[in-house]
């Protein structure tokens, strides 16, 4: 298992240098110049000042040198300051935020998870039925529809016509810390993140489970008397999760992309909507930093997944 681990993590390393290297890139292919975000439009600059200042941020070196000596400094911890937010750094800022999307995201994939898991059993189950069929429809639409969609919608119904949940925000403004005012905020947008992802898991765990349904084991388990509801719980529903195990851990990074439609829409304060502000704002720091941390999380979760995929089948061993 240690030689395992170790091995992920040095492809996470590779993995993380590649996307530096794409998104350092990237950035300095969109239009306009860079050090246009380190000026002040309403104080306008000679040409002296504006290559003294291009030189002290490294900008007059060749694009391979500006990334070695970010990546130097990036090494260490240091990922600069904000160009939006003068003296602010980057790191902390970024840290700060990651939280707000962890909540977000844990309570939508928490939501998603367990209904999902619940609806595909019972579309199993109930093979062919109305309830299937629902279920069924439920999954499509699901499926199709974007997060900046369900999220529109749902603000629209649920907080302007409805008025049963917060416009937006993680707490009332200026009212004191109470749980119950974070759990209001919350409850829309983690439902909303949930519903491409509870149709997903529902779909395959649907799948899965009457694939299993029909293994030898389980008429076996039914030909010695088992009651029904144990073999579906006991039997079938272990081995039809293994690849809805898999699944889950291959859409956090979708999930992640659905936050950042949602934190936008509801004003949430996490990665999201701190990585829209900072593309809208040219902060490029910001944006190199924030991509990174996204994209160690996603690594950190597929290790985690293929662990959890090794602990619940018994059968399936992690090679060093």
């Amino acid at each position: 298992m240690t030689g395992y681990l170790l091995r992920r993590l040095g492809v996470g390393i590779l993995m993380l240098l590649a996307l530096s290297v794409l998104v350092f890139i990237m950035l300095r292919l969109t239009p306009g110049d860079p050090i246009d975000a380190y000026i002040n439009p309403s104080a306008p600059m000679s040409p002296e000042a504006l290559a003294e200042l291009r030189r002290r941020l490294g900008l007059d070196q060749p694009l391979p040198v500006q990334y070695l000596a970010w990546l130097r400094a990036a090494a260490v911890g240091d990922f600069g300051f904000s160009t939006q937010r003068s003296g602010v750094a980057v790191l902390p800022l970024v840290l700060d935020r990651i939280w707000p999307t962890v909540l977000l995201m844990g309570a939508g994939l928490a939501i998603a998870i367990v209904v999902g898991i619940a609806a595909g059993i019972w579309g199993a189950v109930r093979r062919g039925g109305a309830s299937d069929l629902a279920l069924s429809i439920f999954s499509s639409v699901g499926i199709s529809s974007p997060p900046f969609l369900t999220g529109l919608l749902g603000l629209w119904f649920f907080s302007t016509q409805l008025r049963v949940a917060p416009s937006g925000g993680m707490l009332t403004p200026g009212a004191p810390f109470s749980l119950w005012d974070l759990l209001g905020h919350l409850i829309l947008p983690a439902c909303l993140l949930s519903i491409g992802h509870a149709a997903l898991i529902m779909r395959y765990m649907r799948s899965s489970l009457l694939e299993v349904l029909g293994q030898d084991y389980v008429r076996t388990a039914r030909a010695k008397g088992v009651r029904e509801v144990w073999v579906i719980l006991k039997h079938a529903t272990r081995n039809a999760l293994l690849p809805v195990i898999t699944l889950i851990g291959s859409t956090i990074g979708i999930a992640i992309g659905g936050a950042i439609f949602l934190e936008s829409v509801f004003n949430w304060p996490g990665m999201g909507l701190l990585l829209v502000n900072a593309v809208n704002g040219r902060d490029y720091p910001v944006i190199m930093c924030a991509t990174l941390v996204i994209g160690a999380c996603v690594i950190v979760v597929n290790i985690l997944t293929d662990i959890t995929y090794a602990a619940v089948d018994p059968r399936i061993k992690v090679a060093a």
